[in-house]
Formats: C-alpha cells, structure tokens, sequence
C-alpha cells in the first residue's frame, strides 16, 4: 500500500503575473479535484473583465465548454470567483475581455 498525499492550502498565479490585455495563460497542474477560482482586476475608474477557466485532460487539448467563467466590474477594482470539484487535471484562464484605466488582472487557482 502505497503513501497518500493531501495537498491543501497551495495558491497559484494562472498567469504569473497580472495581465493587461487579452491573454491566454500556460497549462497549470491541477493537485487535486477540489479547487477555488478568483480573478481579480484594478485600475483607475470603472474597470471590466471577463476570465474564462478552461480545462483538459492532457494540457493540450482544451475543452469547449468551460469550466467557469468569472465577469468582473467595478469601481476601482473588482473579484470574484468559485469553486469546484472536478478531476480534470490540467487548467488554464483565458482573459476575453478587459476594459479600464491602467486595468490589470490577476487569476489564481487555490487546492
């Protein structure tokens, strides 16, 4: 019987670094089935985006429908986010749309 390891309380930047256009980020390892989604954006006046979580078995090839999709706006600065329990083992957000002042936008991934 082999040794079982639970990961728990691990935060990742999707991107690396905050964003500021349109962006597709690298294939990110998912630890495990559960996980958390947030997405942030800041800047100066109304500030928007939109960041679609997409997944996939191998890191390759992505799947059509999404697994979330996080819409943010606000004044100054906006987040939200979700969880899920899904085993699809790799992830990676895509930033659609964004709009704002100096806006960027940051997405990180919680197990």
């Amino acid at each position: 019987m082999g040794n079982v390891r639970i990961t728990s309380g691990l935060v990742r930047n999707l991107f690396g670094a905050a964003v500021t256009s349109p962006t597709i980020g690298g294939a990110i390892y998912k630890d495990s089935p559960y996980a958390s989604f947030q997405a942030s954006v800041v800047g100066t006046g109304t500030v928007t985006a939109t960041v679609i979580i997409e997944c996939s078995n191998n890191g390759v090839h992505w799947c059509s429908t999404p697994m979330g999709t996080i819409s943010l706006s606000g004044t100054t600065s906006s987040s939200d986010g979700f969880t899920t329990e899904a085993p699809w083992k790799f992830v990676r957000a895509r930033v659609t749309a964004i709009s704002g002042t100096n806006a960027t936008i940051t997405a990180l991934i919680g197990v």
